[in-house]
């Protein structure tokens, strides 16, 4: 019997040889006309297949992920088995396990999942419930807010909170309500209640898993697109923890910074090195790079439609991976080793293109791919925002054009090129 990759987990089953977009992520009519039509469709030979992919696994669930991942650095993957393909691109399970091995682990997760769920629900009983809370259900000295229509939803609160890790955790609750009802709004998939519950359970779930960093708006961008690809909650849920894994760190903030300054320090180095007329442009209007937060923070969601959104991310999923991914992800991260100087020859085949150019260089700074997707973007309006932006505005304006004009291949075909040229001239510095 064929495994769980065999199976697709994706929200609206459509046949193999469709290729219109909107049949799989479809839009609100009301909103249509305000939507640009998605750029990505399948494209027979170069788009990952449910064929190919079913193809790539051996008897016993081997995966082939070095095959894999040059076909969807050609074409993505098609709508059909985005869920189950992210699943390996994320690090969710290691390529060379075997189809009953990831069924055991898979089980083990949802088990997991299921008993935290259950922990949150003790506290909060709407949570589970279908429905979700925009409205805050304690005072900030953790007094319970007598609220109807939460009592009525089954989130009654009889107790004062004095715990101070519950009572941040449920202060945030009716934020991530909030953002769930902003998030993605022009697709049909979120008319249904029942969804938008989902993500809020998903989202508070791992609020309280993170003590570190809890939630932060941005996250519930992150989270979508999980939500809609894989069915089941429990495997969205680690599925959208890997995601966090690779990008928490931009959520990180303080009194004095975000995490994701680091991002932007890094993308002034890369802009500084490859193109010195145009970081000196910046650096006079500027200087800290702020117009590019959003992009590196929810990685381009609001530069591109869903769809292209998602290609965009396979694309650089793919083009990041690393045959590292799956022990960093299963080890505490004090003794996980992403470096990639010693792999050998055939676990370098099994790294994305970006990756590769790391290792064949023999230099790295652990630089996300994103990085260098903003910085091929302010590449190809140099001339423009040099001649044109007298202010921080003028830029934030000049990349506003950009929204749904984007080619995500050609954007990451970019950004590999700068990388390039990045990392060469790094090395001789």
């Amino acid at each position: 019997m064929f495994g769980c990759e065999g199976l697709t987990s994706i929200f609206i089953k459509k046949p193999e040889g469709g290729d219109d977009m909107e049949a799989f992520y479809p839009i609100r009519p009301e909103c249509q006309a305000d939507v640009p039509k998605p750029r990505f469709k399948p494209r027979a030979g170069k788009t990952l297949s449910a064929r190919r992919w079913h193809a790539a696994f051996s008897e016993d669930g081997h995966l082939d992920i070095a095959i894999v991942l040059r076909r969807i650095q050609r074409g993505g993957v098609h709508p059909a088995i985005k869920g189950l393909v992210w699943e390996f691109l994320l690090g969710c399970y290691d390529p060379n396990s075997t189809f009953q091995e990831r069924n055991q682990l898979r089980q083990q997760r949802r088990e997991q999942y299921f008993r935290w769920k259950a922990e949150c629900q003790s506290m909060v009983p709407i949570i589970g419930s279908g429905k979700f809370i925009t409205t805050p259900i304690i005072t900030d000295d953790g007094q319970p807010i007598m609220d109807s229509s939460i009592n009525n939803h089954g989130g009654h609160l009889n107790n004062a909170v004095s715990d101070k890790k519950v009572m941040q955790w449920m202060l945030g609750l009716h934020q991530i309500g909030l953002d769930v009802i902003r998030t993605d709004r022009t697709l049909v998939f979120y008319e249904s209640e029942t969804n938008q519950a989902k993500l809020w359970d998903v989202l508070a779930i791992y609020a309280w898993m993170d003590n570190d960093i809890g939630y932060v708006q941005g996250m519930n961008d992150i989270c979508s697109p999980m939500i809609i690809l894989v069915e089941n909650e429990a495997d969205c849920f680690w599925c959208f923890d890997r995601a966090m894994r690779k990008l928490r760190e931009n959520f990180r903030s303080d009194a004095n910074s975000m995490g994701v300054q680091t991002q932007l320090s890094t993308l002034s180095q890369v802009i500084r090195t490859v193109d010195p007329k145009l970081h000196q442009h910046l650096e006079e209007l500027d200087g800290e790079y702020l117009f590019a937060l959003r992009m590196l923070m929810v990685l381009f969601r609001r530069e591109f439609t869903f769809a292209d959104a998602l290609y965009l991310w396979e694309l650089m999923f793919a083009m990041e991976y690393n045959p590292n991914i799956y022990s960093l992800y299963e080890e505490p991260s004090s003794t996980a080793d992403m470096s990639l100087p010693m792999l050998h020859s055939k676990l370098l085949k099994q790294c994305g293109k970006f990756e590769r150019d790391n290792v064949k260089t023999g230099y790295s700074d652990n630089s996300a791919l994103a990085i260098f997707l903003v910085a091929s973007v302010l590449e190809a309006r140099n001339k423009r925002i040099i001649k044109e932006a007298k202010g921080l505005d003028d830029v934030v304006q000049i990349l506003g054009d950009i929204i749904g004009n984007l080619d995500a291949r050609k954007v990451c075909k970019d950004a590999l090129k700068i990388h390039k040229k990045y990392l060469s001239k790094a090395k001789l510095s």
